[in-house]
This record gives C-alpha cells, sequence and structure tokens, in this order.
C-alpha cells in the first residue's frame, strides 16, 4: 500500500490535525461523537485507550476502505484525572495543583484497518515535571495561552513549556495528544509507505 490509501482522522482536534499532517498530507477528519465520560474504577491508561478505540471505531463506521485513526489523552495527578479545564478559574486550579508536582499523561493510539476488521493500538506514557509556579505565572500563562481545551490546562507546543522543569517520554509529539512515532510504526504494519 502506498502513501495514496485513504487515511481518516477520528478526531476534530487541530492540534492532532497538525501532527499529523508530518507524516501525512492528505487525509480526512471525522468526528467520533464518543462519549468521553469516565467508567467507575477506570485507570486513566485504560480510559485513554478505550476512549481512542471508541474514537476509531465510530469514525470508521460505513466505511470500507481505510485506515482510520482514534487518539485520546487522559492527564492524572495523584490518581486523580485532570480534564479539559474548560474555564480560566479551572485552568488556574488544575495549575496550582501540579505546580512543583508530577503530572502523568496516558496518550492511547488505536489504528483500525476497516478493510480487514483488525486493529492496532499503543499507549505512550509521558511523566511532566512542574516547577513551582507563582500565582501570577499561573494567570498570565492562562491569559496569554488560553489552555481551555487542553487536558492539564497547558499547551506544550506554546508557552506552556515554560511551566516545567522537564519532561521524560519516548515521544514528545506524544504530549500533544498524537504519538507519531507509534503512528508510523503502525501505519507501516498496516502496509502504508512511509517515509
Amino acid at each position: 500500500m502506498s502513501s495514496a490509501c485513504r487515511l481518516i482522522l477520528g478526531s476534530t482536534s487541530r492540534y492532532r490535525a497538525e501532527l499529523l499532517r508530518r507524516l501525512w498530507a492528505d487525509f480526512e477528519q471525522r468526528s467520533p461523537g464518543t462519549d468521553e465520560a469516565a467508567l467507575p474504577g477506570e485507570e486513566s491508561a485504560a480510559r485513554a485507550l478505550r476512549l481512542a478505540i471508541a474514537k476509531a471505531e465510530a469514525a470508521a463506521a460505513g466505511i470500507a476502505d481505510a485506515l482510520v485513526i482514534g487518539s485520546d489523552q487522559v492527564a492524572e495527578l495523584d490518581g486523580r484525572i485532570l480534564d479539559k479545564p474548560g474555564t480560566p478559574e479551572r485552568a488556574h486550579a488544575q495549575l496550582a495543583a501540579s505546580s512543583g508536582r508530577i503530572v502523568h499523561f496516558h496518550t492511547a493510539l488505536c489504528l483500525f484497518d476497516t478493510r480487514k476488521g483488525q486493529r492496532q493500538t499503543h499507549v505512550d506514557h509521558t511523566r511532566v515535571h512542574f516547577r513551582t509556579l507563582g500565582e501570577d505565572e499561573i494567570a498570565r500563562y492562562i491569559e496569554r495561552e488560553q489552555p481551555l481545551d487542553c487536558a492539564g490546562s497547558f499547551k506544550c507546543e506554546g508557552l506552556g513549556i515554560s511551566l516545567f522543569e522537564r519532561i521524560d517520554n519516548e515521544d514528545p509529539t506524544a504530549l500533544i495528544g498524537l504519538p507519531l512515532i507509534a503512528l508510523a510504526r503502525l501505519l507501516r504494519q498496516a502496509g502504508a509507505a512511509l517515509p
């Protein structure tokens, strides 16, 4: 299979679309319309994987000739999930709680091959070490970057990088929302020509 095969991103996220363009120029985006609520007692990595699979399968509905990508990310602080804040106040509370701490990000990926009915999956684990943040720093950051649609209340590809002491992971793109190293491997295993 060449890079001319049909590729669908089961996400409306502009961050994931920007990342995918690094690997693949021509793809479709479909909204999976997946309920992202956590299940009782569900661990963060399991939730991310379940939602990545659900998004890929929902976006693949009615399509028989494509590779469909689903991805989801769950941020966790001390076993508590940090969802997208939605408001500046919640973003401030998340960043204040993360100050001087380690936040774990589980970024799951599912590549669903509708031609064969097969799926491949991967979960990346990233540890973000926040430096100690002052209240004024948090307020300035939120005002400048407006990270209200980001798990953990920051954008590491932007000014959010200034909030950290270090990041421990295998794939820097995973923290943005789509682990490209793993995705490239899964695409090759599905027969796509990369690079």
